[in-house]
């Protein structure tokens, strides 16, 4: 099946999120659709699959014009689509969740659930799938759940796969079986939309890429073109994809975490008898996929959770029991995971926002009163210093990008003395420009003898900017190892494999990207 999307656009109020995008996806190819956050992919797809009706544009199928009122006309053109945030019931076993939507009964209007199970069975043999139709959602890994989604659109006769940043909680392990699903689903005939910010996965796997900026096509490359070409493409100048930075000189022990236990609200082990430390001078990066327990461990060191026991010492001092605002003035900076709903007031000004912890400070006080004066000086200074793209000092930081809203948060955080500097996912949602300059700012923090630690689920991210790797799994520490840790070994560690068992299974069986990283074709 051809498939063409002819001069697309979708607008949201002012906003063009898609501006006259053509584009055209081959039968049996594997079209990678690149750009960075916010660059209008996801956009696109959602028009594709009839989530979204286009202001303007159409959608060909084998040259004839298709029209989507909804996702189930999408479906029965013979479209799927598979979201970053899976759409499967928790508790429903993996043959009820293919079934739902499309039920097919047996006499009396009973559901016929050997059916669904025959179906599943089918499609797992046929490309390896390896799912068990019986299991329960919330049972299955998230790579196995990934593949129920897929069973779900190829049990629809999907002859188009769209695949939205399918690799977003993914271990490199889990990647390359994913990569391998992908190549199966090619030779059957299925066409695959890749849509992804991941430049190493695309030279992987894509027939063909192409690259949207700012919600236009700017270009079209082969996978065999370079990282920073590609890179640039995505963000219209040459950027660094190489990270400079000196030996890490680490100091003594700044924060000291021992035995930390949390639970969630059932009671479960969230944070499991954590137990590290980070030096002055060091960067100690947190990698795992997410939903292991580094966002509840973030919380307990900052005080935003109470652990049920545990300690957490910065500079000998106990933080345990403290306030936010107590551990924020022992010398502690925080850049959340979710900078919108935590690092941010939309509506406020990028000065207000600049100091929107630091108002307790004598600098920005005048008697009982905010020191205007101050602010505004202050927010001239960062803006420059942080090159932060903005109007002026009261535009709303909402109104910003997302790189330059990161940019405000970390220049509000490193511009007081810090003991401890705590980024939770700092780069998400960034483009890759300012992925270069945030990530240049955080080892200057270390290197003037700030004790950092980074929470990143971007393994790119962590190699780049760790001295030492600790890898979460299920709310325990497997381990903690050095920067330069090969990604394998760290990927089978963050799926809960021992350091010693991993490096054995990773020199045995590399991922497709490493093999890429050493000239070897995949």
């Amino acid at each position: 099946m051809k498939l063409e999307l002819r001069g697309i656009t979708k607008r949201f109020g002012p906003l063009v999120a898609n501006d006259h995008i053509d584009l055209v996806i081959e039968p049996g190819q594997i079209h990678a659709l690149l750009g960075e956050n916010g660059a209008g992919k996801s956009t696109l797809m959602n028009v594709l699959f009839g989530l979204y009706e286009p202001d303007e544009g159409e959608i060909a199928i084998d040259d004839a014009v298709a029209k989507f009122s909804g996702p189930a006309d999408a479906l029965a053109a013979g479209i799927g689509m598979v979201h970053q945030h899976f759409m499967l019931v928790p508790v429903f076993t993996v043959a009820e969740s293919v079934m739902l939507g499309h039920e097919s009964t047996r006499r009396g209007g009973l559901l016929d659930l050997d059916a669904a199970r025959a179906k599943v069975r089918e499609l797992s043999d046929r490309f390896g799938f390896d799912v068990n139709p019986d299991a329960v959602i919330e049972d299955l890994p998230v790579g196995v759940q990934q593949r129920v989604e897929i069973i779900k659109a190829m049990a629809r006769d999907a002859r188009v796969l769209i695949l939205d940043e399918p690799t977003a909680v993914l271990t490199p392990q889990e990647t390359d079986e994913l990569i391998e699903i992908m190549r199966q689903l090619r030779e059957a005939g299925t066409s695959i939309v890749f849509i992804t910010h991941k430049l190493r996965e695309v030279r992987a796997v894509a027939d063909v890429i192409t690259v949207i900026r700012h919600g236009k096509v700017v270009g079209t490359a082969e996978p065999s073109a370079p990282e920073t070409e590609l890179a640039a493409m995505m963000v219209g100048r040459a950027v660094s994809l190489e990270l400079d930075k000196a030996p890490a000189e680490p100091g003594d022990v700044a924060l000291e975490v021992q035995d930390l236990l949390v639970l969630d609200p059932t009671g479960a082990r969230v944070v499991d008898d954590v137990s590290f430390e980070v030096r002055a001078g060091e960067i100690l990066a947190v990698a795992g996929v997410q939903g292991n327990g580094q966002s509840e461990l973030v919380e307990a060191l900052l005080g935003l959770e109470t652990p049920l026991r545990g300690s957490v010492r910065l500079g000998g001092e106990e933080l345990v029991g403290l306030s936010v605002r107590q551990v924020l003035d022992k010398g502690v900076g925080f850049v959340p995971e979710d900078r919108s709903h935590d690092g941010l007031v939309g509506e406020f000004s990028v000065a207000e926002n600049l100091v929107l912890d630091l108002l307790f400070d004598e600098r920005y006080r005048r008697g009982l009163s905010v020191d205007l004066a101050a602010v505004q000086a202050n927010a001239t200074a960062r803006i420059e210093e942080y090159d932060i793209r903005t109007r002026g000092p009261a535009q709303p930081a909402g109104r910003l990008s997302g790189g330059n809203q990161q940019k405000v948060v970390v220049a509000r955080e490193l511009s007081r003395p810090l003991k401890l500097f705590v980024a939770s996912q700092p780069t998400r949602g960034v483009d890759v420009g300012s992925i270069e300059f945030l990530h240049r700012r955080i080892v200057s923090e270390r290197d003037v003898g700030t004790a950092v630690l980074i929470v990143s689920t971007e393994l790119d991210e962590v190699s780049a900017l760790a001295d030492r790797i600790a890898v979460m799994y299920r709310g325990r520490v497997v381990g903690v190892v050095p920067g330069d840790t090969p990604r394998d070994v760290l990927g089978l560690m963050m799926a809960g494999v021992p350091l010693d068992d991993a490096q054995r299974q990773a020199a045995e069986n590399p991922t497709t990207e490493t093999l890429l990283e050493e000239g070897e074709a995949p």
